[in-house]
């Protein structure tokens, strides 16, 4: 199994890449559940073009990398930074140029990032307008980590009563992320040809 974590933050050194650090390190080292192989594709790093009908080539190699990889992942964690109540630039751009059948069809782990009490409008915003054409399939599950800049930390200063119940609720939502994607390759295995319906409804 190989899970792809996107780290939506368009920021250099952000939070968000913080817990996408974190999360790869409990998929690699089994806490949920089997070992997994895990890469991590922070929008920050690798720079997508703004969507257009057609791009140079130095762009080309740009997008096609970055689909290697997501067509050869099995699963998805989305993490999203809440910027002014809503999903950053970087990552509905993302969902814009794998609109084509390389999420299809495979569950994703939605993860809301804030700095305060927010963090639920990226998780609404991705559930609404994200899905239709990439046909991911979120779990009904997801996290929000509120606070965030005083949890999840390597030095340990973290508030230590977020930090346990965060480090139980991650582990269950990532596990349930596992069991989602064995179920979801039998799907993709079985199910009809969908060339007739590249677009969803």
């Amino acid at each position: 199994m190989k899970i792809a974590i996107i780290v939506g933050s368009q920021r250099h050194g952000s939070q968000s890449a913080k817990i996408g650090a974190e999360v790869a390190r409990r998929v690699t080292a089994g806490q949920a559940g089997a070992a997994a192989e895990c890469e991590v594709i922070e929008l920050a790093e690798t720079v997508l073009p703004l969507w257009d009908v057609s791009f140079s080539e130095p762009e080309k190699a740009v997008i096609d990398a970055m689909g290697k990889s997501i067509v050869g992942a099995d699963a998805f964690v989305v993490i999203s930074p809440e910027w002014h109540g809503m999903v950053p630039a970087a990552l509905k751009n993302f969902f814009l140029h794998f609109s084509g059948g390389q999420l299809a069809h495979k569950p994703a782990l939605l993860i809301g990032v804030s700095g305060g009490d927010g963090g639920a409008y990226p998780i609404a915003e991705l559930r609404a307008s994200s899905y239709k054409n990439s046909r991911i399939c979120y779990l009904p599950e997801h996290l929000i980590i509120r606070h965030v800049e005083s949890v999840f930390n390597t030095d340990g200063d973290n508030d230590a009563r977020a930090q346990a119940y965060l480090d139980k609720r991650m582990d269950f939502a990532l596990s349930l992320l596992c069991s989602y994607s064995d179920a979801l390759g039998q799907v993709r295995e079985t199910m009809p040809d969908a060339s007739d319906f590249a677009n969803g409804m």
